[in-house]
């Protein structure tokens, strides 16, 4: 026991009192001053429940079976109060939405400096360091509420590092960054690290990650640790099907394998006009700028559309547009024909259905079973169909095994699943899904995608991504928005070979892309790692 090590995990063991399986098993581990570690693993194998043990939130606010203990500078974590201990420990949450609290930018960010009793000239220049340390001095004076995913994100970060804690727990930072703020984000981290902050980041795009040299890795499966070491080793440790490696790995590794086969179901070249936006603008405010302008779009029968673009691009406000939750300010948007001005929510329900970014916008029945059989209950279907329903959808996207359990007591990636499973179970015609990876491991995200698009029914998919390898795996059409406006259309190869237009939006190319574009030739399309490795 060491005062000067920040952190020493001993035979850590949690068991949440809503599930009868341990959520971790005889966890032991240290975090060196200076260290940046990745934690890695499946979605549900315990990283956020380690998060939530080391900032205290267990064992006070999630209730279960703890044994072992946590030492923070020498201190067991338990002997400290949450304010001790936040002062040492800070976090940034999974979700941004569970953890801004302020109504503006710059209220948010003071909060909890706030809450310290610190006079207010300290609290200013701390602020306004911190909002210019991270490049989003230009939001200070923003609503929270009408921030992107991102922005959220970022401003969430700021009021934690305005704290200066000594240990920083990053739970999946990345997963609502545009791919430049990704990058960005972890220059950050590393940044800190060598300035003396110790970091714990968990985070499932690990090939990302690794770009940044963490000095440790640690990979959880089922809550137990099958890997701690340095990360060249860690390659040779897990299963290129479960964590996202860089692609010429996949390549080595899976041409010794069977090549997958994928088809999708969807009709292809159909040319029915599902949903026509015309000519659309939206401002939030009415004095306010435009969040998506001059919009002209058509999806059609057939269509996989993979709709990428920068933070506050104006991607989800698109979106919520098809689905009626927003009405244009000028233009219109027709769904099956009708103007959506014409048209209940409820009504667009029936044609296109839609997973919304953060799962607990959606989330609130006592029980997983119950959360998927209430869309179709509540559109007429008859209890067989319910039942088929929700069978096929808990198969579909891997959530056997939990159908009792509540939804919100399951990990952020699990829950984003429900909710997927909840759209599907209703069987609309249209597919739209915000995110849909955030959240989710490699392998069950590449899972849940096919059998979604083979599954029969869909006229045709559109989901909003940050993961530009999911676009290159699954897209037959690429739409790019930046500045609230489309710039690209068209087929992957078109729109993703154009590197100066990838870079004006905020796109980095991956691995795969550039693997892609060397067989383009060859293939005349694009396809995943594994199936590039059989060519």
């Amino acid at each position: 026991m060491s005062a000067d090590r920040p952190l020493q995990i001993e035979g850590l063991t949690f068991r949440y009192h809503t599930r009868p399986e341990p959520a971790l098993q005889e966890v032991s581990l240290t975090l060196e001053p200076g260290e940046l570690l990745l934690v890695a693993g499946a979605s549900g194998c315990g990283k956020t429940t380690l998060i939530r043990c080391i900032n205290g939130l267990i064992p006070r606010t999630y209730r279960g079976e703890l044994q072992g203990r946590i030492l923070v500078y020498g201190q067991d974590a338990r002997s400290l109060s949450m304010a001790e201990l936040s002062q040492q420990v800070g976090t940034l949450l999974q979700d941004p939405e569970r953890q801004i609290v302020g109504s503006f930018v710059l209220n948010e960010v003071a909060f909890g400096l706030e809450n310290l009793g610190l006079p207010r000239a300290e609290i200013r220049a701390r602020v306004e360091e911190v909002l210019a340390y991270l490049g989003i001095a230009h939001l200070r004076d923003r609503e929270t509420f009408y921030l992107s995913g991102g922005e959220k994100q970022k401003v969430a970060l700021a009021g934690v590092l305005a704290m200066r804690p000594r240990i920083l727990l990053l739970d999946e930072p990345l997963a609502c960054l545009d791919p430049v703020s990704a990058q960005e984000a972890l220059a950050l981290f590393r940044r800190l690290a060598d300035e003396g902050v110790s970091i714990i980041l968990v985070e499932h795009r690990v090939e990302d990650a690794l770009s940044i040299r963490p000095d440790r890795v640690l990979f959880l499966q089922d809550g137990r640790i099958t890997y701690f070491g340095p990360p060249d080793r860690m390659t040779d440790a897990v299963d290129y099907r479960q964590v996202k490696l860089p692609a010429p790995l996949i390549l080595q590794r899976a041409a010794a394998e069977p090549p997958p086969r994928f088809e999708p179901a969807i009709p292809p070249n159909g040319r029915e006009p599902l949903v026509v936006f015309e000519d659309v603008s939206f401002a939030y405010d009415e004095a306010g700028p435009p969040v998506i302008q001059d919009v002209n779009l058509t999806i059609r029968q057939g269509d996989v559309i993979a709709l990428l673009g920068p933070n506050g691009a104006g991607k989800t406000t698109l979106v919520k547009h098809a689905i009626g939750l927003l009405k244009p300010r000028k233009g219109r948007v027709l769904v099956g024909g009708q103007d959506t001005r014409e048209m209940s929510v409820a009504q667009v329900a029936r044609t296109l259905g839609y997973v919304f970014q953060h799962p607990g916008h959606m989330l609130f029945a006592p029980t997983v079973r119950e959360e998927l059989a209430f869309g179709p209950r509540n559109i007429g279907f008859s209890r067989e169909e319910i039942e088929r329903s929700v069978a096929q959808a808990v198969e579909m996207v891997n959530l056997r095994g939990l159908e009792e359990y509540p939804p919100l007591a399951l990990s952020f990636g699990q829950q984003k699943r429900v909710s997927i499973a909840a759209v599907l179970a209703m069987r609309s015609r249209i597919l739209v899904m915000d995110e849909p990876t955030a959240g989710q491991d490699y392998g069950n995200y590449m899972a849940f995608m096919e059998s979604i698009l083979q599954m029969p029914g869909f006229a045709a998919v559109l989901f909003i991504t940050h993961d530009l390898d999911l676009a290159i795996c699954y897209a037959n059409r690429v739409v790019l928005m930046a500045g609230g406006r489309i710039v690209a259309d068209g087929p992957p190869p078109e729109v993703l070979s154009d590197m100066e237009l990838l870079r004006r939006c905020r796109i980095v190319p991956t691995s795969l892309l550039r693997l892609n574009l060397e067989y383009l030739p060859r293939t005349g399309r694009f396809l995943r790692a594994e199936v590039l490795a059989h060519m």
